[in-house]
C-alpha cells in the first residue's frame, strides 16, 4: 500500500504578503524608471537647444567677421523705413528692443578664390594709386572676371560696390581684368579697399505659429541702410523658436546674445543661450 507524503504549502496569508511586496517593489521600480526617463528627456532637450543655439551663433559670428567697418545698422522691424547706426544712441526704441541687425559684408568668396592659371584672386584689396583715377581703379593681383562669375552664379545685384577705409559711401562699378570702372566718381583714392556684392540682415520675425524665428536675409543692394527687399533677395532660417535676440556695438566690437526654446511638453520649455563678441 502506497504512502503519500504531503509537503507544507504556502498559506493564503503568505501569498497575499508576497503579492503586496511585489507590488511595492514594482511601484518603486516604475518611479525610478520614470525619473530616469524624465531626466533623459530634459538632458536631450537641453543638448539639442544648446547645439542648435551654438551652431546659429557661430554662423552669425562668421558672417559678421566679414562685415565692412562702419556699415552696421539696426532697425526696429524689417519693414521700418528708419534706421540707426549701431554705435549711435538708441532713439527709435528707447527700450532697446530692435529686431533687425543689418550690415554690408565684403565679398569673401571673391577674395578667397584663386585662378591657378594666372595665380590671381578675384579682388586683391589693393589699389595702384598712380594708375587710378576718380572713375577707374587699378587693382593689381585681381582677376575681376572671377568676381563677375561668382556674382552671376549667386544671383547677386547687377553691380558690386567698393568701400574705402573711413568712407561709408558705396562706390558702384563693374570690373574687367584688374580694372574697376566706377559709376559714381570717388572723392579720394587710398591704397586699400573692400569689395561688396550684398548686404546682410538678421531678423527676429514671427512665424505662422506665433513664435519667433531668426532669419538671415541676403542678396540685396550693398548700401548702408538699404531696404531689405528687391528682386532676387533670398532668406534662410538660422534658428527656429528663439526667445531672445539682442545686440550692441562698442567701437569696433559687436556683441550679440541669442536664446532658443526647446519644447518638451505642454507649456514646458528648455531654454539655451549663447553670447558672442565679434571684432
Amino acid at each position: 500500500m502506497k504512502k503519500y507524503t504531503f509537503s507544507p504549502a504556502y498559506t493564503m496569508i503568505e501569498l497575499i504578503f508576497v503579492i503586496v511586496i511585489l507590488g511595492v517593489v514594482a511601484s518603486l521600480g516604475s518611479e525610478v524608471i520614470a525619473k530616469v526617463y524624465s531626466q533623459y528627456i530634459l538632458q536631450r532637450a537641453e543638448y539639442r537647444a544648446t547645439m542648435k543655439t551654438e551652431l546659429a551663433a557661430t554662423q552669425i559670428a562668421n558672417r559678421l567677421s566679414s562685415m565692412i567697418p562702419g556699415t552696421a545698422i539696426r532697425r526696429v522691424t524689417r519693414d521700418a523705413p528708419n534706421w540707426e547706426y549701431l554705435q549711435e544712441t538708441m532713439t527709435l526704441n528707447a527700450g532697446g528692443d530692435y529686431d533687425v541687425l543689418q550690415w554690408v559684408g565684403s565679398d569673401v568668396e571673391g577674395f578667397n578664390i584663386n585662378n591657378s592659371a594666372n595665380n590671381k584672386v578675384g579682388w586683391s584689396g589693393f589699389c595702384d594709386i598712380n594708375a587710378s583715377s576718380k572713375s577707374s581703379i587699378s587693382t593689381p593681383g585681381s582677376d575681376l572676371s572671377l568676381v563677375n562669375t561668382i556674382r552671376t552664379n549667386l544671383g547677386s545685384p547687377s553691380n558690386f560696390a567698393i568701400y574705402f577705409p573711413y568712407d561709408q559711401t558705396a562706390y558702384y562699378g563693374s570690373g574687367s581684368g584688374n580694372t574697376i570702372t566706377l559709376d559714381n566718381n570717388t572723392s579720394h583714392i587710398v591704397e586699400h579697399y573692400k569689395l561688396a556684392r550684398t548686404s546682410y540682415a538678421i531678423v527676429a520675425e514671427l512665424n505662422s505659429e506665433g513664435r519667433q524665428d531668426l532669419v538671415l536675409y541676403y542678396n540685396f543692394k550693398p548700401t548702408i541702410g538699404t531696404d531689405i527687399n528687391g528682386t532676387g533677395i533670398q532668406k534662410s532660417i538660422l534658428l527656429k523658436n528663439i526667445s531672445t535676440f539682442k545686440f550692441k556695438g562698442a567701437g569696433r566690437t559687436l556683441r550679440f546674445k541669442l536664446c532658443k526654446d526647446e519644447n518638451i511638453g505642454e507649456d514646458f520649455n528648455i531654454s539655451a543661450c549663447k553670447e558672442k563678441a565679434v571684432f
